[in-house]
């Protein structure tokens, strides 16, 4: 049997869960990107990556094993609060620039990180934040990341004071 570092047999439960919730988080931003990119709603796109993206350890093929709940939760909310997420998004990103401006991947990896800012509280505040800088940095090498975690971070102070 081999192991790799992403699925070790001495995998705890916890690291097993952040590392499943980190795809479906990076799935959620390439899903929304789609989805704006070709129009296709929630349910259909959410659908094609369970079908056609998810897989499991002894599925033949190359599939991103995720947290298919989190990833589900995450399209469909969004998708259902988007003009609370992005109105709490205008509201902290500076003056002058419009989420419509932004490059589609950035809007949708703030779409996502204010969605879990705004609806799941089960979340920890630095944990979005961190899992969505590292989304950015997967996508962009210049400005972007940053742009992401100051974003992210006025959301979160405004809509979690209290989350320290």
């Amino acid at each position: 049997m081999s192991s790799s570092p992403l699925n070790t047999a001495d995998e705890s439960k916890s690291d097993r869960r952040a590392r499943l919730r980190r795809s479906a988080r990076l799935s959620a931003v390439q899903a929304l990107y789609q989805m704006e990119l070709t129009g296709q709603g929630a349910t259909k796109v959410v659908k094609q990556f369970r079908d056609h993206r998810f897989g499991y350890d002894d599925e033949p093929g190359d599939y991103v094993e995720a947290d298919e709940d989190f990833f589900e939760d995450l399209v469909t909310g969004i998708v259902s609060r988007q003009d609370d997420v992005d109105s709490q998004i205008a509201g902290v990103i500076k003056e002058g620039w419009k989420l419509s401006r932004l490059d589609a991947t950035v809007r949708a990896i703030l779409r996502a990180g204010g969605y879990e800012l705004l609806a799941r509280e089960d979340v920890p505040v630095a944990a979005a934040i961190n899992e969505y800088v590292d989304v950015a940095n997967a996508f962009f090498e210049g400005p972007e990341p940053g742009f992401v975690n100051a974003t992210l971070d006025a959301l979160a102070k405004k809509l979690r004071p209290n989350a320290g």
